[in-house]
């Protein structure tokens, strides 16, 4: 389950990582078609389980209301992720996170059993090296303002997209009315 970032943050987000990119060759960069905050990571979702997560999606939906979020900033998970931080309506994010969570719970769907932290992920490693330096570059970039106004079902089709990597492709939305 995902928002998808308008193609105006996108470029915004990519002009500051870009500014980056070429003192970090040793990353591995997502590609901006590819960006997309992830709400829960579900793995696979058996057909016959499919009609059930999508009427609570839909409920789901129909609970929350459009969020205003931005781009802002670098930050690192361990010496692994890369990633932007989110910020504007975090809380309800949250919440929205956690309503699609319950709702894969609700149909039987096994959930990735992290905590929540609303990010966006631009590059891995392989481990071991130092992302700090990547990290406090991006530091001073604060996008503008943009509204999530749809909740997709995701899926990633390995090796499919750009280069070999994962494509990602929506296979199902619902838009936030509450």
């Amino acid at each position: 389950m995902a928002l998808w970032p308008p193609p105006d943050a996108v470029s915004e987000l990519l002009a500051a990582v870009e500014e980056v990119r070429d003192d970090a060759p040793h990353l591995r960069w997502t590609r901006p078609e590819q960006w997309h905050l992830t709400l829960a990571f579900l793995g696979d979702v058996p057909d016959d389980r499919r009609p059930g997560l999508d009427e609570r999606l839909a409920r789901a939906a129909n609970r929350h209301p459009p969020l205003t979020l931005r781009f802002a900033g670098g930050g690192r998970f361990g010496s692994r992720l890369l990633f932007t931080r989110v910020d504007g309506d975090r809380e309800p994010l949250t919440r929205l996170a956690a309503s699609v969570t319950a709702a894969a719970r609700r149909s039987k769907i096994p959930v990735d059993d992290r905590p929540y932290r609303p990010h966006l992920t631009l590059a891995r490693s392989r481990g071991g090296e130092d992302l700090r330096p990547v990290a406090a570059r991006l530091e001073p970039f604060a996008g503008a303002a943009w509204t999530a106004s749809h909740l997709d079902l995701v899926e990633s089709r390995l090796g499919k997209g750009p280069g070999g990597t994962a494509g990602y492709v929506s296979i199902a939305s619902w838009p936030l009315t509450g």
